[in-house]
């Protein structure tokens, strides 16, 4: 297809963007941009303007542009190459289909709660579905046994039949649950009964759920800063006011939060391993944010999403594990040591809660689909998981200590970087004068996934008033092999360091 020889801004027709408005400009400008390509108006192989003559025309700053371009980039809108440009890609992901009426022809008058605003509204980190180096959250699906789960899930179906295709109870699978129960007793010290044992649909789901039922509108939350989007989002869907609170060496501040949020409902951390930080949250802090939440009759959620991972000695014993006082309440993912299409998540409640759950979910979905769990039950019950998680975690300490190595010899003496002592990422940490963004729109047009750690704020504003947060690049490795990483590395650094 040819190509026009210098981009034409009128192809984009008039954007409206509301400089006023509490939606940062970058999230209008991608979404008006994407609206462009999913209406033709802006056609495959049809190349966008520079971000410097866009942020000129429509008098925005060019960080603006970059933010907007990132977002489309990492969604597979657009593609692009080092001195070529950004292109429309060929095939759109979630192009519409043919009969779906334009955005202008969607009817009026059925608008969105404020909840409904404030979820869709909030920011989102895109997903790398593409398998590309440095992609945050895929394990490595080549060392998953495929074989033995389909043989699994055929085994349960010839023997399980009518009894698993019969309404599931809204808790779960009653064998699962128990093995589960077992398994957290034995390896995180949660205090646990199978009863309290709750199986959803992903530990967003769980989280989604928790709020749901725990907070009213308008009920303060407090939530790590910098942190993960989707516990925000599942708080925001819930009417919560969030109180970001700062992230240091020791986990969350508790103190922090008290002064700024001292009578908060509810707290959603990640204490065993941080994100994006890694940092672990210490027992003192651990101890200070049970004691508030005993005080305040406050909620504690604790997103535990991989912390099976750990690289120096056993996993740690759950936050949940020290709670005396029945207020906080454990959020696990199989997703992250199995595969991400699996979908299978859980909860673990306090007995008061396991009613209202059990009436929650019959109300809202009516539970979690059950043949996978029956197949999870036995990869568990017969040693699977267990043989799997030894080899996955010995094969990611290797990775691990191979791109830790790349790293240093490729970086030394520009960036460092931060390991913590779990997890399947490393923190890329970066000198002032290289911003995060720009070096990861860079690394995208030569195929590379680099996660902003500056996304991961609420803000811009609380970014740049966070001290200990700085400027720096996540960097998944558990999807590829230690030479695709060391090349990955090697092509960041040369983007990085044009020079050497």
């Amino acid at each position: 297809m040819a190509r026009p020889a210098r981009p034409v801004l009128s192809s984009l027709g008039p954007v409206a963007l509301d400089r006023d408005g509490a939606e940062p400009l970058h999230r209008q400008l991608y979404r008006a941009l994407r609206q462009a390509v999913l209406d033709g108006r802006l056609r495959p192989g049809e190349r966008l303007p520079p971000s410097r003559a866009l942020a000129t025309e429509w008098g925005l700053s060019r960080n603006t542009v970059v933010t907007a371009y990132d977002t489309l980039l990492a969604e597979g809108y657009v593609s692009g190459r080092v001195g070529a440009g950004t292109f429309v890609a060929p095939s759109l992901p979630d192009a519409a289909p043919g009969g779906v009426p334009a955005r202008d022809e969607v009817r009026r008058g059925v608008g969105l709660s404020a909840r409904g605003r404030a979820l869709a509204e909030a920011p989102a980190i895109a997903r790398d579905r593409a398998g590309r180096p440095f992609a945050l959250g895929t394990p490595d699906l080549c060392a998953f046994p495929v074989e033995l789960w389909a043989q699994l899930l055929g085994r349960c179906w010839r023997h399980g039949g009518r009894a698993l295709a019969t309404d599931p109870d809204p808790l779960g699978y009653a064998p699962l649950r128990a093995e589960i129960a077992a398994y957290l007793r034995a390896v995180r010290a949660v205090r646990c009964e199978a009863e309290q044992v709750v199986i959803v649909s992903g530990a967003q789901q769980g989280l989604a759920l928790m709020a749901q039922l725990l907070l009213d509108p308008g009920d303060e939350a407090w939530v790590e800063e910098p942190g993960w989007p989707g516990n925000r989002a599942a708080l925001l869907g819930a009417g919560a006011r969030l109180v970001p609170v700062p992230v240091d060496g020791e986990g969350i501040d508790v103190a922090a939060g008290m002064a700024h949020g001292a009578g908060a409902r509810l707290a959603l951390v990640t204490p065993s391993h941080q994100f994006p930080l890694g940092v672990t949250m210490s027992l003192a802090r651990r101890l200070r944010l049970l004691d508030w939440a005993a005080a305040r009759d406050a909620w504690i959620v604790e997103d535990d999403y991989d912390s099976e991972f750990r690289y120096a000695g056993p996993p740690l014993a759950a936050l949940q594990g020290l709670d005396g006082a029945g207020r906080a309440i454990y959020v696990g993912s199989f997703s992250k040591v199995m595969f991400p299409a699996l979908r299978l998540g859980y909860v673990v409640v306090p007995p008061d809660l396991v009613e209202p759950v059990r009436a929650a979910r019959r109300h809202f979905d009516g539970g979690t689909s059950v043949v996978p769990q029956a197949a999870l039950h036995r990869f568990l019950a017969d040693g699977h998981f267990a043989s799997h998680l030894r080899a996955m975690r010995s094969l990611y300490a290797a990775k691990r200590t191979a791109i830790l190595e790349s790293i240093t010899d490729a970086f030394a003496g520009f960036a460092s970087a931060e390991a913590g002592e779990a997890g399947m990422h490393i923190l890329l940490r970066l000198p002032p004068d290289c911003p995060d963004h720009l070096l990861a729109e860079r690394a995208a047009r030569v195929g590379l996934t680099t996660p902003c750690l500056s996304s991961y704020h609420r803000s811009a504003d609380l970014a740049a008033g966070a001290g200990t947060i700085g400027n720096g690049l996540l960097l998944g490795f558990a999807a590829h092999d230690p030479a695709t990483l060391d090349r990955a590395v090697r092509d960041l650094a040369r983007l990085a360091l044009p020079n050497r």
